[in-house]
């Protein structure tokens, strides 16, 4: 996890009614809490083949990047972004929530399972910025998948991408994954479906 990991914990906690409950629901059975959106933080969730694109376009940008969650039996990607309370944004299968909706994460550290973080919080308290999310969704509509074991460039910057080989040979020594690699890991079919745009809307 980036930064510390206690602080990370206690920065999402603290969107809890009761952030102690909280924290002793993450060692529950079901490793989960249930979290107030537009507090601190609002999410954008799209469907998991455009927003696993997305993602790898906003983590080849400089920026520090939010946390990003992904709920694979629902197969959808959460993008966490600054409190709107007028935020609306349009776009099929698109759902923005915001303060009166809840949401469901586990604990900051938690990389694998059917509720997991793409990118988890670093307890800084970043976020992604809602134009750049709308941008990399943007470009994501338009690219195709590139097979994991085949070239590609980043939508982002344009960069190509490493192949299999040199993936492997960048891998962490201690055999953890990028939040990049586990973002692809989670993509399942050949080809992304032709979702309509998104868009953040303007009053």
């Amino acid at each position: 996890m980036r930064g510390n990991a206690r602080q990370a914990r206690e920065w999402l906690a603290a969107a809890a009614i009761d952030p102690r409950a909280c924290k002793r629901q993450w060692h529950g059975e079901n490793e989960t809490a249930v979290l107030a959106c537009g507090r601190f933080w609002d999410v954008l969730s799209v469907p998991q083949e455009l927003g696993v694109l997305a993602l790898d376009a906003l983590l080849c940008v400089p920026q520090a990047p939010g946390p990003a969650l992904a709920d694979t039996l629902a197969r959808r990607v959460g993008f966490f972004l600054p409190p709107d309370p007028t935020g609306r944004w349009v776009g099929s299968g698109t759902r923005y929530l915001g303060r009166g909706a809840w949401l469901t994460v586990p604990p900051p550290d938690r990389a694998a399972g059917p509720l997991r973080w793409l990118v988890p919080p670093d307890g800084t308290g970043a976020l992604f910025a809602p134009a750049a999310v709308e941008l990399a969704l943007q470009q994501a509509l338009g690219r195709q998948v590139v097979p994991l074991d085949g070239p590609g460039r980043c939508p982002a910057c344009g960069a190509p991408s490493p192949g299999p080989e040199a993936a492997a040979s960048a891998a962490p020594a201690d055999g953890r994954t990028s939040a990049a690699e586990r973002s692809r890991s989670i993509l399942a079919g050949p080809q992304a479906p032709a979702w309509s745009g998104v868009l953040k809307a303007t009053r």
